[in-house]
């Protein structure tokens, strides 16, 4: 394959410069900024500018979809995000361009995430840190275990397998919802579609929920179906704001039919400051901090992820995590 040009604005270390360029030797590379990493280890670099996206053929990292519109020459978007709802609007990415995400990086980060909040709502952990603010040494009652509860696990892909893994070992009783058929995993106890999410609901003493955001997934667990679930269970998204009816989420909290939510996206995103949820005691709220770079290793797996598909890209072979733009997610192989 001829040389080709590649945009990278993923935050990058001399290490994945290095890790980069030798995954695709003679290529051209621009790295350009985009977002920053925490640590300050990020090389300085220029913002990505629309010059730079015209100039590519392949992009490595998130780009504002408006300076895509129009960009006949890009060939490969891989994305440093498992979710790409931006670039499947119609007009933003070209009929022929591939477009592949960075799932199988976030796993680890944002299941042990959903773990920290499951387990600050079933100890009342987040009561007790409202009761430590006012010096208030009493106890707040009974508290419950992962130990034994049913976890009904919404999208059964890398974020919800390994979260699912987790509860299983804690001795748990996984329900997983996958949007095709397939076979159940060992950590798994059942595995249905969604078309039986409404029988599911009122079983489960945890719902959580790591679907992406599609059409298919918006509004999906609405004021009805919240209403279904059973009394004292926990809500947890990490998903898309988008996929649960935000107001009848605060009103389950404050009737107390809810145990509690703990919410790493919200809709709307930002959340507003004065909104109800954050007010709420038996809400766990963070800003959509699960994933990122917040967690050193999932920085270095999408750097995997990129150089092993820069291999295959230049050798002409099928591309990890390529989307299905009918769906929104990773085909199935």
């Amino acid at each position: 394959m001829e040389p080709k040009r590649v945009l990278v604005t993923l935050p990058v270390e001399e290490s994945h410069v290095d890790r980069l360029k030798q995954s695709a030797p003679g290529w051209e590379f621009r790295f350009r900024g985009s977002d920053r990493l925490f640590s300050g280890t990020d090389l300085e670099r220029p913002p990505v500018t629309r010059e730079d996206v015209a100039w590519a053929q392949v992009i490595l990292g998130n780009v504002p979809a408006q300076m895509l519109s129009g960009s006949s020459e890009l060939l490969w978007l891989q994305t440093n995000s498992a979710g790409v709802e931006p670039y499947l609007q119609p007009g933003v990415l070209g009929k022929t361009t591939l477009l592949t995400n960075a799932t199988g990086a976030y796993g680890l980060a944002i299941a042990e995430h959903l773990l920290g909040m499951l387990l600050e709502l079933f100890k009342k952990l987040e009561l007790y840190r409202d009761a430590q603010k006012q010096g208030a040494w009493q106890s707040l009652g009974q508290v419950r275990a992962v130990y034994g509860a049913t976890v009904l696990v919404l999208g059964m892909g890398d974020i919800g397998g390994e979260f699912g893994k987790r509860c299983k070992a804690l001795g748990a009783k996984v329900i997983g919802v996958r949007r095709s058929p397939r076979a159940c995993p060992d950590y798994a106890d059942e595995v249905h579609t969604l078309e039986d999410l409404d029988s599911l609901l009122p079983r489960a003493d945890v719902v959580a929920v790591t679907l992406p955001g599609t059409q298919a997934t918006a509004g999906l667990l609405s004021r009805e179906r919240i209403a279904r679930m059973k009394e004292g269970a926990v809500l947890l998204n990490v998903g898309r704001g988008t996929i649960v009816d935000t107001e009848a989420l605060c009103d389950a909290l404050e009737s107390g039919r809810l145990g509690g939510a703990g919410v790493d996206v919200t809709d709307p995103e930002p959340l507003p400051p004065e909104h109800r949820l954050w007010r709420l005691p038996t809400a766990v709220v963070t800003p959509h901090v699960s994933g990122f770079y917040h967690l050193k290793e999932t920085h270095e797996r999408i750097v995997d992820i990129m150089v092993e598909n820069l291999k295959r890209f230049q050798a002409g072979e099928p591309l990890k995590n390529q989307v299905d733009f009918s769906t929104g997610y990773r085909k199935l192989t």
